[in-house]
């Protein structure tokens, strides 16, 4: 399984695994019924989550049934247990949503909720993040996951999603980081996709952020918490929801 699950993600475009991965995944569950592992996003349980990942696919990582990853499963939590997300009224813009959380979000009354990407099929908006079609003062909260390492100007468009949000907004902004790194690595050099694959983890990343993440979005404008929300947590809570044991959640604010 974790050789398909390799060979899939390298080799399939993300717009169509975004389409029509669920479907493949309903008929791979049945595999894995059982009670071991519980997804706090869509409430299934199974006998352990699914691998996913590209050198080599991690363990227990993605609910089959609604597609969350252990960041998606911890931010999910953190949400919950940190703000007012579910409970105020609040106009979101998601950038590159997760399909695992579009049709939950979209069905809250207390939402006014946006989607928006240059190449997603999931998103109802075309937009650069780097340029986003917006006013100023717009949303209230923003989400914007793995994407950062991806734009050539990743400043840029952290300031974009500070532009739009209104005074007082908040936004997580969650980016893949070697904490081995002091500082973030980035050459513009390297574009052979085998060649940035080994520098910066993917083939279509630009960068590898460091331990100056949180630098790199306050210099974009926000005042950043850098929460080790997961540290926290019960430890058998970690385990049942297979949380990621190390992410810490970039909370943004727009002051």
């Amino acid at each position: 399984m974790k050789n398909l699950v390799s060979f899939v993600i390298k080799n399939i475009p993300r717009k169509y695994l975004q389409l029509f991965a669920h479907h493949g995944l309903k008929v791979a569950s049945l595999f894995y019924i059982g009670k071991g592992s519980t997804c706090n996003v869509c409430g299934k349980s199974f006998r352990k989550f699914m691998p996913y990942g590209r050198k080599p696919p991690r363990e227990n990582a993605l609910c089959p049934n609604c597609l969350t990853l252990e960041r998606h499963r911890l931010m999910w939590e953190y949400l919950k247990e940190k703000t007012d997300f579910f409970t105020a009224k609040h106009k979101v813009l998601h950038v590159a949503p997760e399909l695992c959380f579009i049709k939950t979000f979209e069905g809250m009354k207390n939402l006014d909720y946006v989607t928006a990407d240059l190449e997603s099929p999931l998103a109802k908006v075309k937009a650069d993040v780097q340029n986003l079609p917006f006013e100023d003062n717009s949303f209230d909260v923003a989400f914007c996951n793995h994407v950062m390492e991806h734009v050539d100007d990743d400043i840029k468009a952290m300031s974009e999603l500070c532009r739009v949000l209104r005074p007082g907004g908040w936004a997580i902004i969650q980016s893949p980081q070697d904490m081995s790194r002091a500082e973030t690595y980035e050459d513009p050099t390297i574009t052979d996709p085998k060649a940035r694959e080994e520098a910066f983890w993917q083939s279509d990343h630009v960068r590898l952020f460091g331990r100056d993440y949180g630098k790199r979005l306050e210099k974009a404008g926000f005042k950043v918490t850098e929460d080790d929300f997961v540290k926290k947590l019960d430890p058998e809570k970690v385990k049942l929801h297979a949380f990621p044991s190390e992410e810490i959640i970039y909370f943004c604010q727009k002051p």
